[in-house]
């Protein structure tokens, strides 16, 4: 067992327990000092046990074993003897083209996979470089990857937590945990024990390595160090997930075996008939050879690349960055969006949304630090009454926050005053601060006293149920009060109902003639202010969209379970469906997740093995998974994810490295953008591989039923090698830049299991090879029955097979709509058409290629004849779309599990 391995295993023993106990209890379990810290002599010793506080690498993966891994792919091993072959036939120009093809798709599939490699490394830079602790007595710095279970470490504003830690002193101690937790707002630490079930998110007792300390200080004795801690765990997630490979590679590798297969087939078959027929060995070989290049649509990795990469600048312009190109097409199979709240569904800015003063309701309108809004009571806007502006006025004078910075909450609550002209700046000029109770997490309430013409005033600001508890009259519009016990319950009450709808509550008062010695007795109460992190106002719209598209939208998070609700039903991401907690979660098992995981719409005070639980519980039911985030905790799911969503302004570098594309504007709604660039790059990648496997089949029908009947080789190694790399490349390029499909974000996601080749898809490529392969078995023998020679004949076929690929390529727009709905909507594919027409006219004109290519000159009689026959296959691929319109050649519907959701 590693070192690792045993730290884990130690943590997982007692980690449940740190939290429970009181700090002598964990002293006394950790044999340490809660005054002295351990002596220099026992650490060293426990440094040797435990190992350093760092994390470690579990069977890492070498770059050169990446390198062979990309050279697996069956397709890359097809091209390689394509490019031995092509040499051999003396076809340079084709072998280079070849190679650079396969160089650029391994050396980018290396990039790729070792970027993702690099999660790890991202997650160690969050590492504290020193600690200050205390050791035989004496206050110490050391490094950070010194420290073992049971070191007093000494926290102050400003340091890096650097171990996991339970809190022994704190005296305002706070420490923002988002990127571990989700909790967007810093969290006040205090030493008293907590349940045992208590979730990371609501230890308030406890510190954990790589969070940072926002406010105050204080002490905390370490408990677990290097892979025993919370960012321990996620790493050893992040190193033991497997990414799976997409759809479209798992389409490609199948692409590639069946082909390899076929090839094999068609050229025993081809070079047998003709040795059998009494042809030259060697001439055979040679014509074999070049037909088993032109079974290998040598085309479609660069065709696949250059799609996925202009699909990717597209998606770049969209707000989202693609990290690993694959990645793209699967956006057009998710099924399911497991999304984060902090930061992604909403602005990360805390707001203030609701005034409550002299028994009426005020909404505040405007989100985020933008001090614009207006005072709206059931919907109307009204001015700001006196009671409201002195409550304001209140919050703000008790806050040591600006504008611009400063502790998140009371940033709102400035933000709040601005947008009714109480500014901070000059509050504090006019009402000088003269002295202040600070926040403590014992107190609930802090407390600033400030000088006026009529004396000292003090304002107080704090937990709804303390505040009141000090207050003797409250603020009414006919002036001041006395508080009675019903008035008190109704303002509790009011505070409840805030609460439940998911706004943190603070109370305000005010003491007039005010000392500190009583500036927390005798106080008049001012009103309740609810604050919340409000949802992007874009994020709803992108919901109903991704609604409508079929793809439903999971909140999944570490925050309060009824932040949570409050904010998905906001967003309508929470209709009908349920809110499981983590516990709940824990609870239960593999199989009731799986009976419930479609009916279950918000997970809330979840951890990282949770939403990797329920990213799981969701690939196994048939869905396509995308994970949204920003924090560290959402690491190792968005790992585990079908494609993993980073967050690029608020997003931690670990996450980025672990996911395959990120926002550039944290906006969920490019999410939305960017799984209609997955579809349409899917739908492209449809589209130009049944042109190419249906032009190929066609070659090779046309190969062997002209062998099978007796008939000469109707092309050349030559002119089968220009089908196959000239005629068929830049058609297929451009059907890879087609424009999206009207309806296309009005369709349900495509089955994952299903893949490209469906029912539909099949037919089609079927069809049109088989159509092309009659026809020009049909024109070759009618053209040997004239007085025709074999090159006129050759020449006849060749032309016709180019020219029934391009109207192929206008066809395969599309395997539903007909051809006549907007044929010639793709430009790039006209210009492409165009080169290749000229192209073919050169080479069956002109005599220098004459030569070159074995064809000979065509009258214009000819030509109408070519061109006739290729127009044939118009009407058949017409007839095969009614078929498929009508149900006859579609697949069966998903299957329920997959259409219960969204």
């Amino acid at each position: 067992m590693t070192q690792a391995e045993q730290a884990r295993h130690r943590a997982d023993a007692t980690a449940s327990a740190w939290h429970a106990l009181d700090p002598d209890a964990v002293a006394a379990t950790l044999s340490t000092s809660l005054v002295d810290g351990l002596d220099l002599s026992e650490a060293v010793r426990r440094l040797g046990e435990h190992g350093p506080n760092e994390l470690e690498t579990i069977g890492g993966v070498s770059p050169w074993r990446l390198l062979l891994e990309q050279l697996r792919n069956v397709l890359v091993l097809i091209l390689l003897a394509a490019v031995v072959l092509s040499a051999a036939l003396g076809h340079a120009t084709e072998a280079i083209v070849v190679t650079v093809i396969v160089l650029f798709a391994v050396v980018l599939g290396f990039v790729q996979e070792y970027r993702a490699e690099r999660a790890l490394e991202a997650l160690r830079e969050l590492a504290a470089p020193y600690a200050t602790v205390v050791r035989s007595g004496d206050l110490v710095d050391v490094e950070a990857r010194e420290l073992v279970p049971g070191d007093l470490v000494v926290l102050d504003a400003g340091d890096r937590v650097p171990a996991d830690g339970r809190v022994v002193e704190s005296i305002n101690l706070q420490v923002e945990e988002a990127a571990l937790t989700g909790e967007s707002a810093p969290v006040a630490k205090q030493t008293d024990p907590l349940e045992p079930d208590a979730a990371v998110a609501d230890r308030d007792n406890s510190v954990f390595a790589g969070t940072a300390v926002t406010y105050g200080r204080g002490r905390a004795l370490v408990v677990a160090t290097g892979m025993a801690t919370e960012f321990g765990r996620i790493a050893h997630l992040l190193q033991t997930i497997e990414t799976a490979k997409t759809p479209l590679q798992r389409n490609l590798d199948r692409v590639g075996a069946v082909l390899a297969r076929v090839g094999l087939v068609v050229v025993v078959v081809v070079v047998g008939v003709g040795l059998i027929r009494g042809e030259s060995f060697v001439d055979m070989l040679l014509f074999g050879t070049a037909l088993a290049v032109a079974v290998v649509p040598e085309a479609l990795p660069a065709v696949v690349t250059i799609s996925l990469t202009l699909a990717a600048q597209r998606m770049a312009r969209r707000n989202a960055l693609i990290r690993r190109l694959p990645a793209t097409e699967t956006l057009g199979s998710v099924s399911v969006i497991g999304s984060d709240k902090t930061g992604t569904l909403t602005k990360d800015e805390m707001t203030a949304r609701k005034v409550v003063v002299a028994g009426e309701v005020y909404d505040v309108t405007g989100a985020g630090y933008e001090p614009e809004g207006e005072l709206t009571r059931d919907g109307a806007p009204v001015d700001p009454p006196a009671e409201v502006v002195e409550a304001l006025r209140a919050s703000v004078l008790a806050s040591d926050a600006r504008l611009d910075r400063g502790d998140p909450t009371e940033r709102a609550l400035v933000v709040a005053g601005a947008k009714f002209g109480l500014d901070k700046a000059q509050l504090d000029a006019e009402l000088p601060r003269v002295g202040e109770i600070p926040f403590t997490a014992e107190t609930k309430r802090m407390t600033t006293l400030h000088e006026t013409g009529d004396g000292i005033v003090a304002y107080t600001k704090g937990a709804p149920e303390i505040v009141l508890a000090s207050c003797v009259r409250r603020l009414t519009v006919n002036g001041d009060e006395e508080l009675d016990d019903a008035t008190q319950t109704e303002i509790l009450a009011s505070a409840e109902g805030l609460a439940r709808d998911a706004l943190r509550v603070l109370a305000v008062a005010r003491r007039d003639n005010a000392e500190v010695e009583n500036a927390e007795e005798g106080l008049t109460f001012l009103g309740l202010i609810g604050l919340i992190d409000p949802p992007r106002p874009e994020a709803a719209n992108a919901i109903e969209t991704c609604s409508r598209a079929g793809i439903a939208a999971v909140m999944i998070t570490g925050d309060h379970p009824a932040t949570a609700e409050a904010i998905g039903r906001e967003l309508g991401l929470l209709r009908d469906g349920r809110v499981v907690t983590g516990a709940e979660l824990e609870a239960m098992s593999d199989a009731e997740l799986a009976r419930d995981i479609d009916g279950i719409e918000v997970y809330a005070r979840v951890s990282p093995i949770h939403k990797l639980r329920v990213v799981t519980a969701f690939q196994q039911e048939g869905h396509s998974v995308a994970m949204t985030g920003d924090g560290i905790n959402d690491a190792p799911a968005l790992k585990k994810a079908d494609i993993g969503i980073a967050m690029g302004i608020t997003g931690t570098d670990v996450t980025k490295e672990a996911a395959a594309m990120t926002l550039t504007d944290d906006n969920f709604a490019s999410i939305v953008s960017a799984v209609e660039e997955g579809r349409r790059v899917f739908a492209n990648i449809k589209k130009y591989l049944m042109y190419l496997l249906s032009a190929n089949l066609g070659e090779i029908g046309l190969l062997l039923a002209a062998s099978l009947a007796g008939y000469p080789l109707p092309l050349t190694a030559v002119l089968i090698l220009y089908v196959n790399l000239a005629t068929d490349g830049l058609p297929a390029l451009a059907l890879s830049v087609d424009p999206p499909e009207e309806d296309l974000m009005e369709r349900r996601p495509r089955d994952r299991a299903a893949g490209i080749f469906t029912p539909p898809v099949i037919a089609l490529i079927l069809l049109g090879g088989a159509w092309s392969a009659a026809v020009n078995t049909t024109l070759f023998g009618w053209a040997l029955s004239t007085e025709r020679t074999v090159e006129e004949a050759i020449t006849l076929v060749f032309v016709s097979l180019a020219l029934i690929e391009f109207f192929k390529a206008y066809s395969y727009r599309s395997e539903r709509r007909s051809i006549l709905r907007s044929p010639f909507a793709n430009r790039w594919l006209n210009l492409a058409i165009l080169w290749e027409i000229a192209l073919l006219v050169l080479v069956v004109e002109l005599p220098i290629l004459q030569r070159a290519f074995g064809t000979t000159g065509l009258g214009p009689a000819e030509w109408a004849l070519a061109a006739a026959c290729a127009a044939t296959i118009v009407p058949v691929l017409e007839l095969g779309k009614w078929l498929v319109r009508r149900g006859v050649l579609d697949r069966p519907p998903r299957s329920a599990s997959t259409q219960s959701i969204g």
